[in-house]
């Protein structure tokens, strides 16, 4: 059901993924996220294509906390801000993050290869149905993600929507 990737820059460390739909308790867990009480990016799957654009951002989260140049306070925090096409913090909270009544949630864990992660832990305080997270499209809302990453006509004829997202991602702190 879970969705595990090592990261390809730090091995040592790997990304599971938990997609739940149904979620009757958004509201308690983006509270519990926001107190620290959750070890887990919260986010809404509407705007997410593909888990690899969550390995990714969570890639690059890693990365600059490494370096110690993260924009947020957390490596949580870090991960739904990298998955926005723009530099404004506040901005990919609002779009990526979880709000009080929505009825879906992808959890995103980063935790050592060798460590246990906290899955049983956060399964627990799930009110939802848990899919394979490799479903994400199927709770993908493609007119709203296209219009956030302002991908054109034009492109998708020369390659693919997730194309067209990645490298938005990719290049926001170039432009």
């Amino acid at each position: 059901m879970d969705l595990t990737s090592s990261l390809e820059l730090f091995p040592e460390f790997v990304v599971t993924q938990l997609l739940f739909k149904d979620v009757k308790n958004c509201a308690e867990l983006r509270k519990m996220a926001i107190e620290g009480k959750i070890a887990g990016a919260l986010i809404n799957p509407s705007m997410v294509l593909d888990p690899f654009q969550t390995v990714l951002a969570a890639n690059k989260a890693v990365h600059v906390q490494k370096i110690g140049k993260m924009k947020t306070r957390s490596l949580y925090s870090e991960i739904i801000f990298n998955l926005s096409p723009t530099n404004n913090i506040s901005e990919a909270f609002k779009r990526f993050g979880i709000s009080d009544n929505d009825h879906a949630v992808l959890i995103v864990l980063v935790h050592n290869k060798e460590d246990a992660n906290n899955k049983d832990d956060l399964l627990s305080k799930v009110d939802g149905q848990q899919i394979p997270a490799d479903q994400i499209s199927t709770l993908s809302d493609l007119a709203k993600i296209k219009k956030l990453y302002k991908v054109a006509p034009q492109e998708e004829k020369c390659g693919s929507i997730l194309d067209a997202v990645i490298c938005r991602m990719a290049a926001k702190d170039v432009i």
